[in-house]
């Protein structure tokens, strides 16, 4: 399927992406007034099967999202759910791909609108998403911009207009020469990158910053935290981080549903350990990779099949 005659789920109908039409002076063209989840599918060339990674999760929160964006309530996680299955099977991927399923306000209404709401749902392969998030390893810079926070616009909430504050900030850490940022929040610890969470190594221990750090409920980030823990037997300690605890790490990684797992190599110029992809940081995404797959059986409630067999 070529990505510019791809099908897409809009209004109702599966239909050709160039199809989709969406009034220029709706709120969500003109305010941003959208939540949305970026949702990974994996294909799996032993089984012959796609699978989409914990896609309840991932529906569940963009239920909160629409909640605390205070939109009309539209679509059940069911119709959610079903809607997306549809999608991609129309398309027939065989690949790894990247799905983003949107709730917005459409109309001729305010910022202040709460409806009426329609969606979209857009699968891509993964090849064709950011060049950040095909990278074996990152240059980062300490973003001069500060991340949003809970008391003005709520980093909780998964919305297109949060992703202004990311775009300053990747943007500016592409003209200066790096590959991303690393956000502080307001408090002046490390919060997050843009659209991902951090997690770094010391002494054998993973650390990551709190929740209340202005940093997304990440699903990857629960997801590594419990990988590490209860299967590779490695402490995690959730806490707050100064920016100078990254340049003196012994290893260091970006996660999310797009960026997966991906080693930081330095910050600021500061050279994380050896500037290499750490031990650690590989036994994560080795078994990150293993789980998405559907290799792992312990973790098959996490998985989705798209095509179902009669089997």
């Amino acid at each position: 399927m070529e990505t510019l005659k791809r099908y897409i789920w809009f209004d109702g109908n599966i239909v050709d992406v160039n199809e989709a039409k969406i009034n220029v002076l709706s709120p969500t063209a003109q305010f941003g007034l959208n939540v949305f989840e970026g949702i990974r599918c994996y294909w799996n060339e032993q089984k012959k099967q796609l699978y989409a990674f914990r896609l309840n999760d991932h529906l569940n929160r963009l239920k909160r999202s629409q909640k605390l964006l205070c939109m009309e309530d539209r679509f059940s996680v069911e119709e959610l759910k079903q809607a997306f299955l549809d999608t991609v099977k129309a398309n027939n991927y065989h690949e790894d791909i990247a799905v983003r399923q949107t709730l917005f306000v459409d109309g001729f209404g305010s910022w202040s609108s709460v409806g009426p709401v329609n969606m979209f749902i857009s699968p891509i392969p993964k090849a064709k998403t950011s060049a950040e998030y095909n990278k074996k390893g990152l240059n980062c810079r300490i973003s001069s911009w500060r991340r949003i926070n809970d008391n003005s616009l709520s980093p909780r909430i998964k919305c297109g207009a949060n992703y202004i504050n990311s775009r300053m900030a990747q943007l500016e850490a592409l003209r200066d020469g790096y590959d991303t940022a690393v956000f502080i929040n307001e408090n002046g610890t490390v919060a997050e990158g843009p659209g991902s969470c951090l997690f770094m190594v010391k002494d054998g221990i993973l650390y990551t910053p709190l929740l209340t750090d202005s940093v997304l409920e990440s699903i990857t980030r629960d997801t590594v935290i419990k990988l590490a823990r209860d299967d590779l037997g490695i402490s995690v300690v959730e806490r707050s981080i100064d920016r100078t605890e990254l340049y003196t790490c012994d290893e260091a990684f970006l996660c999310g549903s797009a960026m997966e797992i991906t080693p930081i190599f330095s910050v600021d110029k500061y050279t994380v350990g050896n500037g290499l992809k750490g031990d650690i940081t590989k036994k994560v995404h080795e078994l990150y990779l293993k789980v998405v797959m559907g290799v792992a059986k312990q973790y098959s409630a996490w998985q989705t099949e798209i095509y179902r067999t009669n089997a």
